[in-house]
């Protein structure tokens, strides 16, 4: 269930309509659907989806009451479980979970909403918006035109650099975000139908635990279900993606204009250099060191460090590379 103070629900839709906005069949069947879930989460009332073989035992083992299905894999889906049948799961997923779940925006007309807890000692500058229900610790500072939405938490000892913006985030104590930080946008999510592409709705949050510091024009996006976390005492530079469902230990260093795709794992004192990129769903260890401008596609164990594209073992890339010249002066001389 999205966290309730980012988000609005709205009312439970019959499956009839769910038919008619998703281009579903429901065959027969007659029920309500309430929300929307992960396959590993779902229960009674809420619909899930599966597109990917990846994660055909996670569809065998779900409790969703309502799961949208190829028919190809309508013999998956668990006897429990109501299949409705579309060509583009993920896409009718997504225009339901739209219509059940809207983010919260800023209620009323004064800047500093008077819903929002704001404890003594906070120093607000000017331009800047706090929305409802935010709630804000002791001697933290929030610089100009700074947007913290609706739901907020910020710890206390805080500083929040000038025009950064705050969406479903809880923020512990002593973060500092430097000026142009983006924090909690939508992560890139995207599938598509016979009407077109859709957005597929980011419906998680971030955490940024006690001591983390990120640079300035850094975007953090929120979870699609689960959460963006970034653990204590991490440091992340200017210019840095760091996409939804990512998980970053305690201690990790990220330089900058790195990117870290979707789901993302990261174990604590893990290093990166300058430009260095992940793909979605790979895991770094525990004090693993990614070179600056290396591309990672595989999983990096813990303690080694990789370099390249694709990135792989530095010791292994360095050979790589003093024979590739050697092969090429040979050939020049030649």
């Amino acid at each position: 269930m999205p966290d309730l103070r980012f988000f609005d629900v709205g009312a439970r839709i019959g499956l009839d309509q769910v038919a008619a906005l998703t281009f579903a069949s429901v065959g027969k069947a007659e029920g309500f659907v309430s929300g929307c879930a992960p396959l590993s989460a779902a229960g009674k009332g809420k619909a899930s989806y599966f597109s990917d073989r990846r994660y055909l035992l996670n569809l065998q083992k779900t409790h969703a009451e309502y799961v949208f299905v190829c028919s190809a894999d309508v013999d998956n889906v668990p006897p429990h479980s109501i299949p409705l049948v579309t060509a583009s799961p993920q896409a009718s997923w997504s225009r339901l979970a739209a219509r059940l779940y809207t983010p919260k925006v800023h209620d009323g007309s004064q800047a500093i909403h008077p819903t929002a807890r704001i404890e003594d000692g906070v120093s607000l500058g000017v331009g800047v918006v706090v929305g409802q229900n935010v709630e804000i610790g002791r001697g933290s500072r929030i610089e100009a035109y700074t947007v913290i939405g609706p739901g907020c938490t910020i710890g206390r000892d805080c500083l929040i650099g000038a025009h950064s913006t705050i969406y479903c985030a809880l923020i512990g104590d002593r973060v500092h975000l430097s000026s142009g930080v983006r924090i909690g946008e939508a992560g890139f999510g995207v599938s598509g139908d016979k009407l077109g592409l859709i957005d597929v709705p980011q419906l998680g949050r971030v955490i940024l635990q006690d001591d983390v510091s990120i640079g300035a024009g850094t975007c953090v996006d929120r979870g699609a279900f689960d959460d963006t976390v970034i653990g204590e005492a991490t440091k992340i530079d200017n210019m840095v993606q760091i996409a939804h469902n990512v998980k970053i230990g305690r201690n990790v260093i990220v330089a900058a204009h790195s990117g870290l795709s979707g789901s993302v794992q990261i174990g604590d004192g893990a290093m990166f250099g300058g430009r260095a990129g992940v793909i979605d769903h790979i895991e770094i260890g525990e004090g693993a060191k990614v070179a600056a401008g290396a591309i990672v596609f595989k999983n990096v164990p813990p303690g080694q460090m990789w370099s390249g594209f694709p990135a792989k073992p530095s010791r292994q890339f360095l050979r790589e590379s003093a024979w590739l010249a050697k092969a090429a002066s040979s050939k020049d001389k030649g």
